[in-house]
This record gives structure tokens, C-alpha cells and sequence, in this order.
């Protein structure tokens, strides 16, 4: 009971001390709070180039699955990848930049949509033609690629500088893909 009771008070004796010493260091708690605040803008900042990062190691990621005959797993991950770019895009404030990362979210859901139809006709035995499934996810790939080219088609009221880096790059990829989608569609025998 003893050993109880000596507990409690120290317990209770710590506790008043700490409401001593909290007067006393207010203003470095402060500078603390203050230092923690400015350190989170500066994260937000860095989470950009972090986001934009993200979004290389997921089309990376993607291109992997696809390099080991997993169409499910690179749709899966162009997918996420899209996301990624459709939230980059809502972030800059730069029209250029908003219009690139645009353009990047519907080359990913094309591309999305027609690893998901390699997808459906590889689970669905490889047989030609191509069931109904598998040419619409095509067909959504094309449209998807339909909009790719209208948003790099569309006048920006600024320089093109900012988004210079990324803007060949995903031309590129878009006629690439162009192909690569022309190919799919006649092999599977879809209807155009």
C-alpha cells in the first residue's frame, strides 16, 4: 500500500512541475509552434515535386507490368497514374503546366483503358475477333487519346516555358500510343 501511495505523489509531483516549467518556456513553444508551420509550407511545396515524381514512378511502374506480360497490373497502375496528373493539373496554377498535366491524364486513361482490353481478351482465352468488351475499352482508349490532342491542340495565355520539360514527352508518347492503339484495334478486329 505503501509502495502505491509513493507512486501516486510522484506521479502527482511530476505532473506539477511540468505545470511550473510551461510558463517559463512559452515563447520557445511558440517558436516552436511557429517553426513547425513555416516547415509545413515549405513541405506542401516539396509535395509537388514529390507528386510529380510519383507520377513518373508510376508510369514507370506500369511500363514494367507491361514489359512482364501484366496488362491487369499496368492498367491498374496507369490508372493511378492519371489520378495523379489530374490532381497535378488542379494544383498549378500556371495554365501551361495545367494544360500538360491535362493532357498527360487522358494519355494515361487511354492507356488505361487499352491495357484493360489486352486484359479482357487475354482472360478471355485470345480468340478472334475480339468480344464487345475488349473493342469498347479500345474505342474509350480512343476517345481518351481524341481528347489527348484537342488539350495539346488548345492556345495557352502563357509561355510555354514552364511546362517545356514535360510538353515533348507526352507528345511523343500520344503519337506512340497512337499507333500502338491503331495496331490493337486492327489485330483484335474491332470495328472502327
Amino acid at each position: 500500500m505503501e509502495h502505491q501511495t509513493n507512486r501516486h505523489l510522484g506521479t502527482r509531483a511530476v505532473t506539477e512541475r511540468q505545470r511550473t516549467i510551461w510558463p517559463e518556456r512559452s515563447g520557445t513553444a511558440l517558436a516552436l509552434a511557429l517553426s513547425l508551420v513555416m516547415l509545413a509550407a515549405g513541405m506542401a511545396q516539396a509535395q509537388v515535386v514529390g507528386d510529380e515524381a510519383e507520377l513518373d514512378r508510376l508510369r514507370a511502374k506500369a511500363e514494367d507490368a507491361m514489359g512482364n506480360d501484366d496488362a491487369e497490373g499496368a492498367a491498374m497502375n496507369m490508372g493511378r497514374a492519371a489520378l495523379m496528373a489530374a490532381q497535378l493539373s488542379k494544383r498549378h496554377t500556371d495554365p501551361a503546366l495545367r494544360q500538360v498535366f491535362k493532357a498527360t491524364e487522358h494519355l494515361y486513361r487511354s492507356q488505361e483503358h487499352g491495357y484493360r482490353g489486352l486484359a479482357l481478351f487475354r482472360r478471355a482465352g485470345g480468340e478472334l475477333p475480339a468480344s464487345a468488351g475488349v473493342c469498347g475499352s479500345l474505342q474509350l482508349a480512343q476517345l481518351e487519346l481524341q481528347h489527348v490532342q484537342e488539350t495539346l491542340t488548345q492556345p495557352t495565355s502563357t509561355e510555354p516555358a514552364a511546362a517545356a520539360p514535360r510538353l515533348p514527352a507526352v507528345r511523343q508518347t500520344a503519337d506512340d500510343w497512337t499507333i500502338v492503339l491503331a495496331s490493337m484495334q486492327s489485330e483484335f478486329r474491332c470495328p472502327n
